[in-house]
């Protein structure tokens, strides 16, 4: 029997590879629109952060999420996301 393959996807903040699964998807739909996609399962551009505010200030910094989808991010979407990574550290 073969093992399926788990999907990995490369953390804009700290540039490690990580399952899927394991972060956060952050994607821009084909309207152009900004949006955390907690399913991944959205239509649209995604990029990946882990679930660590530094990783996220250093994405936020390097303009990673700007590069990747091509156009400027609102502050809304980081103030999102660090509000996401909170409510994480909570529920653990």
């Amino acid at each position: 029997m073969q093992k399926r393959k788990i999907p990995m996807r490369q953390c804009l903040g700290c540039r490690t590879m990580f399952p899927k699964k394991e972060l956060i998807r952050v994607v821009r739909s084909p309207e152009g629109a900004i949006a955390l996609d907690f399913k991944g399962k959205a239509p649209g551009r995604g990029a990946y952060v882990c679930h660590s505010a530094e990783c996220l200030r250093k994405a936020q910094k390097s303009r990673a999420l700007e590069r990747a989808f091509g156009v400027p991010v609102p502050d809304e979407i980081y103030d999102a996301l660090t509000a996401q990574m909170e409510e994480g550290e909570n529920g653990e």
